[in-house]
């Protein structure tokens, strides 16, 4: 059989057997399930704790609860409708959302939002990871179990373990571990928010000042790029199962519900804890999750730890895998089961980095959270025009062809993803992040008061490279795809 009949052939996959599918078009017979499914793995990857810690990152902007409310609800769902709408392109393509968005690039020309792609994917596993760590070494301290550097090894080694695992063994496995996530993080977090409700004072909640148009948008900004915006570029990769008759509607509506329902009863509390508190509102810069177990009963902080985990784990075990479709669709040609391993390794590496090495690293994950937003909204708005434009089912041949349909590299996506993202990181500023002081260089230009007024903070950029590669997709390549849907397939050879 030739290596195109190999590409798009899939082999079964148990849960506790290693995947064979990696890259490869799902074939029918391995399709199944009903896109309220989709709810499982959605949920436990979004009912992190660290959820909870939303609420103080918001505040964070200045701006009062009820600002921070109206930017939790507009920002997480919006930011999460967005991946419903490309988790279509993973039922109508029946592939991961990387190798789907050759059909924009051409199969060399994306190689350029793969490899963006397995960058945030690898950032955010990392971040999971740490603060995984973290979070069980304030608890054994809170304990008296012990602390220190030998506790943080020994829990990075078993919270490393599960995630790669489950990368590793892949998807059916994932949404097995996703299910049980989703019934145990569930009942702890509403056990949490009974134990902690007595925390809530309203009144330094109510009293807290309002903020600046600027510094909502910035916290929308924020919310959006840590929620929605940070699982864009994976959404096709768990609705490429479902059969390709399954309802668009309840693909976007399993996947916006599943997503949301979490994170906004979390972000919710977050702020009512958070406005109550200035201590707790500081302490969670330095440790986002531990921060929280003061609040606790001793007897409950060995079930905080677990939900902790067990949401930290959720995530970061959807990043792994799709980090490791992500590497094969830039090209590196390894198992899936390898790729998800190597990334694995990258994420120790990262992990052992900030855990050991790198003390306050929240500024710094801020700041690599607006600048690689940047990217992946520039590649999300090409994304979504090219799929907006599509009236047809993706060719599964021509997305392993160079020579099919979708070309080798498209000159126009490519380059509107590289000017969008240089537009964006003109109009946001990370003034703490000391490595990302050169962006902001184009909000003195377009008298947006410069790095220090006050549009600085407001991140604008995000916005800007989304709408603007949208526009720019839709209007000067729509000519192209239709021509791409107006040619006539052409057999593919079989050695």
């Amino acid at each position: 059989m030739s290596k195109l009949s190999e590409e798009v052939s899939a082999g079964s996959a148990g849960a506790f057997r290693i995947e064979e599918n990696g890259i490869n078009v799902i074939t029918e017979s391995e399709r199944k399930g009903e896109p309220r499914q989709l709810f499982w793995p959605w949920f436990g990857a979004n009912v992190s704790i660290l959820g909870l810690s939303y609420g103080a990152f918001i505040l964070y902007f200045s701006i009062s609860f009820w600002q921070g409310l109206f930017v939790a609800i507009v920002g997480i769902v919006i930011s999460f409708v967005l991946c419903g709408v490309i988790a279509i392109a993973g039922k109508r393509g029946s592939a991961p959302t990387m190798i789907l968005s050759r059909a924009a690039y051409g199969v060399r020309g994306n190689r350029l939002p793969a490899g963006i792609s397995w960058l945030l994917c690898v950032g955010w596993e990392t971040f999971l990871t740490v603060i995984a760590v973290q979070a069980t070494s304030t608890v054994f301290k809170s304990l008296h179990w012990g602390s220190g550097d030998g506790v943080k090894a020994v829990a990075m080694v078993i919270i490393a373990a599960l995630v790669i695992a489950g990368g590793v063994m892949g998807f059916d496995l994932i949404m097995r571990m996703q299910a049980v996530i989703t019934v145990i993080t569930g009942v702890l977090t509403i056990m949490f928010i009974a134990l902690t409700f007595k925390d809530v004072k309203w009144h330094a909640v109510s009293h807290i000042a309002s903020g600046s148009p600027q510094h909502l948008i910035g916290a929308l900004v924020f919310v959006m790029t840590g929620f929605g915006l940070g699982w864009v570029n994976v959404a096709a990769d768990y609705s490429r199962y479902l059969p390709r008759k399954s309802s668009s509607s309840g693909v976007i509506w399993w996947t916006t519900f599943g997503s949301s329902v979490a994170p906004l009863i979390l972000v919710f509390f977050g702020l009512l804890l958070a406005g109550s508190s200035s201590q707790l509102l500081g302490a969670i810069s330095a440790d986002p999750v531990g921060a929280l177990a003061p609040l606790l009963p001793t007897w409950f902080l060995v079930p905080f730890l677990i939900v902790a985990i067990l949401g930290l784990v959720g995530g970061a075990v959807l990043d792994i895998y799709s980090s490791g479709l992500a590497l094969l669709s830039a090209g590196i040609k390894i198992p899936r089961y390898a790729a998800a391993g190597v990334d694995g390794v990258v994420m120790v590496i990262g992990t052992i980095y900030i855990v050991f090495f790198r003390a306050n690293f929240l500024n710094q994950f801020e700041g690599f959270l607006i600048t690689v937003g940047v990217l992946i909204a520039a590649w999300c708005g090409v994304f979504l025009g090219d799929l907006v434009l599509r009236k047809k089912d993706y060719v599964d041949s021509d997305l392993f062809r160079n020579s099919g349909r979708y070309g080798d590299i498209r000159l126009v996506p490519v380059v509107t993803t590289i000017v969008a993202s240089i537009v964006g990181w003109g109009l946001v500023t990370n003034g703490l992040a000391s490595w990302l002081t050169w962006q902001g260089y184009l909000l003195g230009p377009l008298h947006l008061g410069g790095k220090t007024g006050e549009w600085a903070g407001a991140n604008l950029g995000v916005f800007a490279a989304l709408v603007l590669s949208f526009l720019v997709t839709v209007i000067f390549t729509s000519t192209q795809v239709r021509r791409q849907e107006e040619t006539e397939s052409t057999p593919v050879p079989v050695s």
